[in-house]
């Protein structure tokens, strides 16, 4: 089923709290208008509660890419969820005290607008991925000084994306005066684009929600529950993804950590996922090979090898780690990984895919290429990676590398079997006791057992 439509003004969406409240714990809203009018109008409506999954997204982009204008302006927020515009916006009108004014009045007149309350937050963080692939330019990142300097051409598509922060501080206050002041950088760019004539089409969205509630459904992994009030949350953003030539993902990767040392410790968590900018440069991707290369701003470069084959025994392709290089100028290291694999069907997950021994190391240093792998140390915490079978921007199911008998079923195996050989110990001494067949009489003469001699 399709995702929502809802044409009507921004103020509105006080009345979309209730039905979507429940499901905006990892939901970002995605708000597109445009200057051509009729681009979502022959879309049907959906039941209330729905969330967009990346695949209608997908299709709402595509009806407004192949037939309204080429120059495309994303407004990528750090944080944003429905609450803050009830929040904070105007209701019913009055947008005396609104923090979204010139938004407000951006989708009451836009020939053609388009409110998605709910839209998965990690398919809302390849937009820029997406939106690069369907027009062919690379994203320009952009702000209302630089967009004055371009000249833009309505015959050739443009990429342009604005970032807009959000409130550190948590008093409500805050975060109204820095909604409020993205919202001048909106109106301000829109007024730029009107003056020159150009058409758009713009969207505006967030990399992650700023509200979430306790009831976390998202987990990459599904790693289980977390029984300890004070175990550490999962950190709230997507999947790293590479779509080498086709419209979506071929390789997924994710992580809690990432920490690379060899002189000094280098923790590459934030540069990997947080980053707008592609760092997957180098990477590729195909039936039976794949290479995901993650080039870092501080000259380090992380690459991990993949390979498919069949294996008759199984009648199944498993994929397997094969290497994991690892470059910081001309320095190298070379790691082997034989233990991460994993049927080609599915994903592959482990609590640690390490060089330290404490973490029991997936990672086995080569010495044979003369690489001075003794002087490198590479962690990376709930690694999952899958480069085969990718069909969306979520992990398929997870072969794990713990084993099924950890420490805690073996220790209630063995205390278990040790309750039951007690038990059945019991049960055969009981049974094994006989009664005597005569009794002594205590009121009537004693037995007496004539002895011969």
């Amino acid at each position: 089923m399709a995702a929502g439509l809802f044409f009507v003004p921004l103020s509105f969406l006080l009345v979309l709290v209730v039905p979507w409240h429940a499901a905006t714990s990892q939901q970002v809203p995605v708000l597109l208008w445009s200057s051509e009018g009729s681009l979502w109008s022959a879309q049907p409506s959906a039941h209330g509660g729905h969330v967009t999954t990346d695949l209608q997204l997908g299709q709402y982009l595509d009806a407004a890419l192949s037939t309204g204008p080429r120059n495309v302006l994303l407004f990528l927020q750090e944080k944003l969820s429905v609450e803050d515009f009830t929040a904070f916006g105007g209701v019913y009108g009055n947008k005396q005290d609104s923090a979204f004014p010139n938004l407000e009045n951006i989708m009451e007149s836009s020939p053609s607008s388009l409110v998605l309350p709910a839209v998965d937050w990690y398919a809302a963080n390849i937009l820029p991925t997406y939106l690069k692939e369907k027009l062919g330019v690379s994203p320009l990142h952009v702000d209302q000084s630089t967009l004055l300097e371009l000249r833009l051409n309505e015959s050739i598509p443009s990429l342009l994306i604005v970032q807009l922060p959000y409130a550190n501080s948590a008093g409500v206050m805050a975060a109204k005066d820095v909604l409020r002041a993205n919202d001048e950088v909106i109106g301000q760019v829109l007024s730029t684009l009107k003056s020159e004539g150009i058409p758009y089409t713009a969207l505006l969205t967030a990399l992650r929600p700023s509200r979430v509630t306790r009831e976390n459904d998202f987990v990459v992994g599904s790693f289980g529950r977390q029984l300890l009030a004070t175990a550490t949350p999962t950190p709230a953003y997507p999947p790293l993804s590479y779509n080498g030539t086709q419209a979506f993902p071929c390789i997924l990767f994710w992580a809690s950590n990432i920490t690379v040392s060899m002189d000094r410790e280098v923790e590459l968590t934030n540069a990997t996922f947080r980053e707008t900018s592609d760092i997957t440069s180098g990477s590729f991707c195909n039936s039976s090979a794949a290479r995901l290369v993650l080039n870092y701003n501080s000259g380090i470069r992380i690459v991990f090898e993949l390979a498919s084959r069949w294996y008759p025994v199984s009648a199944r392709p498993w994929f397997t780690l094969n290497r994991v290089l690892l470059f910081n100028g001309t320095v190298n290291a070379t790691f082997l990984a034989p233990q991460v694999n994993a049927p080609s069907n599915y994903s592959f997950h482990c609590e640690y895919v390490s060089s330290l021994p404490t973490h029991g190391p997936l990672l086995v240093k080569n010495t044979t290429d003369g690489s001075p792998a003794s002087n490198w140390r590479l962690t990376i915490t709930d690694f999952q990676i899958q480069a085969f079978n990718v069909t969306s921007i979520k992990f398929n199911y997870a072969s794990d590398c713990a084993g099924f008998f950890s420490p805690g079923i073996w220790m209630g195996l063995v205390t278990t079997l040790l309750f039951v050989f007690i038990l059945t110990y019991g049960l055969h001494m009981v049974m094994s006791l006989k009664t005597m067949d005569r009794f002594d009489d205590p009121k009537g003469p004693s037995i007496s057992v004539p002895q011969n001699e």
